[in-house]
């Protein structure tokens, strides 16, 4: 296994992105449509060259450097949302392609890949004759079988049936065990349980990064927060643990880092975090704020609720109890533990 190391950067795409994996590391790469996640995979792939790249794996200069090593010499595997088999060849002839296309010995690599990703039985069929399922595991085998030192996944499991993707995730998980990895992914689910760190990209712009449980759980972007499905709040600090949010909402939290008195912070914290009342409620809680009821969404047994631009999850009975309905004003109040503050 070696070492990613890549910088993009295109003026015309508004992309400037650097990624740096361990070897065997799986780096999740997420952000809006647009955001220059596709640029990224096809700089490394060797399928665009950007304004300027510079791309290495291992001890191997791909880009930059006066080098520009073209796609089929990279020793990279481009893996998409579709499984793209040639449909003339029988699935092991489509495994044992990409060996025979660089003069190896293909038979006992085409067995060796189908029988690891549980698709020996499949070996003479063609690919109409594959569920969709079926057919992204070829794939795998297929990109695999190259032994490519580093993986690159556009949102492989974006277009198989709700069945298959338990199958397939869970041998992606075998797969990127043993590689150098970077996977696209829209899915917070993928990125948690597949990928070590994930980068959020927005605007061609690293915005977030670190370990996939932590960037999604604690998210520093509104995409990051719509995708981890919590509440993101941009202020100012105004005391070691206080933030104020420019519309004048003041939250207590718990800071993480430094908190610089007038400095630029975000709070994060679950819908589930937010208890919802008629009236304000009494005692002492540290965050108790006004709202305005905006957006109801009947989740099970559950009720997602906008309340002035914030999340909160209550029970269908509570919701009913409460008489909750757009427009209706109330009051929400925040465990200042559940809050968590980070510097911008």
């Amino acid at each position: 296994m070696v070492s990613l190391a890549a910088w993009v950067r295109d003026p015309a795409r508004g992309v400037d992105v650097r990624l740096d994996l361990a070897a065997g590391e799986t780096v999740a790469l997420m952000g809006p449509n647009g955001a220059g996640k596709s640029t990224v995979l096809a700089t490394v792939a060797g399928l665009l060259r950007p304004a300027e790249a510079h791309v290495r794996v291992g001890d191997r200069v791909l880009a930059g450097e006066g080098q520009w090593v073209p796609p089929h010499r990279r020793s990279v595997a481009l893996l998409g949302q579709q499984p793209r088999l040639f449909p003339h060849l029988t699935v092991r002839e489509n495994v044992a392609f990409g060996p025979r296309s660089a003069g190896r010995k293909d038979a006992d690599l085409a067995e060796h890949w189908l029988d690891w990703v549980g698709a020996s039985a499949l070996a003479d069929r063609r690919p109409r004759e594959l569920s969709g399922g079926q057919a992204q595991r070829v794939a795998i085998a297929r990109a695999l079988a190259t032994e490519p030192d580093v993986v690159l996944l556009d949102e492989p499991l974006a277009s198989l049936d709700v069945e298959a993707v338990p199958e397939v995730r869970r041998l992606l998980r075998r797969v990127l065990a043993e590689t150098t990895t970077v996977l696209v992914t829209h899915d917070p689910l993928d990125a948690m349980t597949l990928a070590d760190r994930a980068v959020i990209v927005e605007a061609g712009r690293v915005v977030h990064e670190g370990t996939a449980r932590d960037v999604l759980t604690h998210p520093r972007s509104a995409f990051g927060a719509a995708l981890a499905g919590v509440n993101l709040v941009e202020g100012v600090v105004t005391g070691p643990d206080h933030l104020r949010s420019p519309d004048g909402r003041e939250l207590a939290g718990t800071a993480r880092g430094a908190m610089d008195l007038g400095s630029a912070a975000t709070a994060t914290f679950a819908p589930s975090a937010v208890a919802v009342h008629r009236e304000r409620p009494g005692g002492s809680p540290r965050n108790v704020l006004p709202g305005v009821v905006t957006g109801i969404e009947v989740r099970g047994t559950t009720c997602r609720l906008e309340i002035s631009g914030w999340l909160a999850d209550v029970t269908t009975a509570a919701a009913a109890e409460l008489e909750l309905e757009p427009g209706r004003d109330v009051w929400m109040s925040i465990k200042a533990t559940e809050v968590r503050l980070d510097p911008a």
